[in-house]
């Protein structure tokens, strides 16, 4: 965790002898704490930061403390969360003499930070809850409802963020809750997905230790996001990460990063290797210098940038504690071509400096946005100032038209293509006798409710399960539990497990949701249509019943598939190789 430091420049080195599990050996790792002291925002410094030619920083608003996310309305209006004052405050520039001549506090909840617009909707995140709220015509907000109130826990991470997608659904960021560990809530180091009414929440990506900033590129819809790296792997490790954030994939933390780059601290839960851990995620599209904390993004759609800064992304970058020299301190540009990134490299720079042999810096940069004119904003939260940067050479370029609709809300404009047909796992596999293994369990009989300890809104904990043993021939067994009632994705998937000994024919109640079990020895388990590994209970809609359907397969062979994989490739793994099949079915309803 990052240390409390003054102030005054702090700095000190750390040679830092780490165990490398895999090899017996150990890694030496050199890393400082050196966070430069505060300097003031004078005109003439400000008038010295570095930007591109054509461009000019200006003050838009000042004295207000702690600036941290930001968002702009059509109309020009801009919202900034202060998150150590626990409010949210309209600013406007009603003279557009390019600084803010009004304010108003229009929104108080402790440790408010993400928002995000929506028409006439904006939502708004707190740790732990996501509220909504109607913006009036004034550009106040309505009385907030409060649509999530159980968010993961924060620890080293607290700070949540929000943005509504092109298919209308919500995403929201929940850091880690440490710098590198195994999280025990599923839902940490994610961006989580759910609908605008903070129902159906699921993991939509996992991996991501904190990607505070995330957007989707207008063009072609895809959500691209800056991570932050592990601390104390040295002054050149990790590198920051700009990801291309897909349906369903994990991104490495805690155990790998960067371009295969191996966590020498932690290593990956039982049963599998750092080999197998890589394999399963994704690496980054593009690196930035490590430790310079990115924070808010946005893309550039604006009218007052030259032309050839349509579609890049740009991202206010903090600044390191945990480098020297230091990095970040800086707003970089990301530059996309034909809808894919290709560079990162700064665009507002010179808020780190030394002065008089010392390093001091004159803002830690927090919040980035777009406004209608053009020209772009950007928070300091340590000196409470927002700043404008704005075009005012020759050439300004039109506006890109976005070519990627808006989808149909429950779609998902910017995923993989779902891998979950419309029929259950029975009906896909072929070979093997149906009815031939005979299943049950000693919480429900065939076709009876499932007591709510196996729910969401229960224990949400696997029911038990047995099954007949497979005929001659047989070495593993796979289970899964579908429901078919379930609007997309369609079965919804509860629980994928493949790979259980020929020799067990049981699954206690409570199986753990670890990747890899030891008991059952060997045995795997998937991702289900949550987007967690192992089981996840019913909650069907209020007021519907839906039938679940418990899968068992007897299989000649173990499967050649990863553990946290997804239905699709569990399915293809066992074609050729079933020998026989059972079902158990269940209902339930929800209260």
């Amino acid at each position: 965790m990052r240390p409390a430091l003054s102030s005054l420049l702090l700095a000190c080195c750390a040679f830092v002898p780490l165990a490398a599990s895999a090899a017996g050996d150990s890694v030496e790792i050199v890393g400082h704490v050196l966070e430069p002291k505060r300097l003031d925002p004078t005109p003439e410094r400000v008038a010295s930061l570095k930007v591109p030619d054509g461009f000019k920083v200006s003050v838009f608003a000042d004295g207000l403390i702690n600036p941290r996310m930001m968002v702009v309305r059509d109309d020009g209006t801009v919202y900034v969360s202060r998150r150590d004052v626990g409010d949210v405050v309209m600013l406007k520039d009603t003279d557009g003499d390019g600084r803010a001549d009004q304010r108003q506090v229009v929104f108080t909840r402790p440790n408010v930070h993400g928002l995000a617009i929506d028409g006439d909707t904006m939502y708004l995140a707190t740790i732990k809850e996501l509220y909504s709220a109607g913006i009036n015509g004034d550009g106040t907000l309505s009385s907030p409802v409060r649509i999530i109130d159980d968010l993961p826990d924060a620890g080293q991470h607290p700070n949540r963020t929000v943005v509504v997608g092109p298919d209308g659904m919500l995403y929201v960021q929940a850091g880690s809750t440490c710098n590198a560990c195994a999280e025990h809530n599923p839902e940490n180091a994610t961006i989580l997905q759910a609908k605008p009414d903070g129902s159906s929440r699921r993991v939509f990506a996992s991996g991501l230790r904190n990607t505070i900033g995330f957007a989707f590129e207008p063009r072609t819809g895809v959500l691209y996001g800056a991570d932050h790296g592990i601390d104390w792997l040295g002054d050149d490790a990790q590198p920051e990460e700009f990801n291309r954030i897909l349906e369903g994939r994990r991104y490495g933390w805690p155990y790998v990063y960067g371009h295969g780059g191996k966590n020498p601290q932690d290593e990956p839960p039982k049963g599998i290797t750092m080999e197998e851990w890589a394999a399963t995620s994704e690496e980054p599209v593009l690196t930035y210098t490590p430790h310079a904390a990115p924070m808010q993004m946005a893309f550039y759609e604006g009218t007052g940038f030259p032309k050839d800064y349509q579609g890049d992304a740009f991202i206010a970058m903090r600044g390191s504690w945990n480098r020297k020299p230091p990095s970040g301190y800086e707003v970089v540009h990301v530059r996309f071509e034909d809808g894919r990134p290709k560079a990162i490299e700064p665009f507002v720079s010179g808020f780190v400096r030394e002065e008089n042999g010392a390093w001091g810096e004159m803002g830690r940069l927090c919040g980035l946005a777009v406004m209608p004119d053009g020209s772009m904003l950007f928070s300091d939260d340590e000196n409470g100032v927002v700043y404008r940067v704005a075009y005012t050479g020759e050439g300004v370029g039109a506006k890109a038209e976005p070519t990627q609709n808006r989808a149909a809300p429950g779609t998902n404009a910017s995923a993989a293509p779902q891998d979950t047909p419309e029929r259950l796992a029975l009906a896909l596999v072929g070979g093997g006798e149906a009815g031939g293994l005979d299943v049950t369990s000693g919480a429900f009989e065939d076709g009876a409710a499932i007591p709510p300890t196996y729910a969401q809104v229960g224990q949400d904990i696997s029911p038990p399960v047995s099954w007949s043993a497979g005929p001659k021939g047989t070495k593993a067994y796979a289970v899964l539990l579908e429901d078919p009632d379930a609007p997309k994705p369609t079965p919804y998937v509860h629980w994928l497990a493949w790979n259980i000994p020929a020799g067990t024919t049981s699954l206690p109640e409570g199986v753990p949701g670890t990747p890899k079990l030891q008991v059952p020895d060997g045995m795997a388990q998937g991702q289900n249509s949550k987007g967690t590994t192992g089981y996840v209970g019913m909650r069907p809609p209020s007021g519907e019943t839906h039938t679940y359907h418990v899968q068992v397969l007897a299989l000649d062979a173990m499967l050649d598939v990863p553990p946290g994989s997804g239905r699709k490739a569990v399915l293809d793994g066992t074609q050729g190789h079933v020998l026989a099949k059972g079902e158990l079915t269940g209902t339930f309803s929800s209260p």
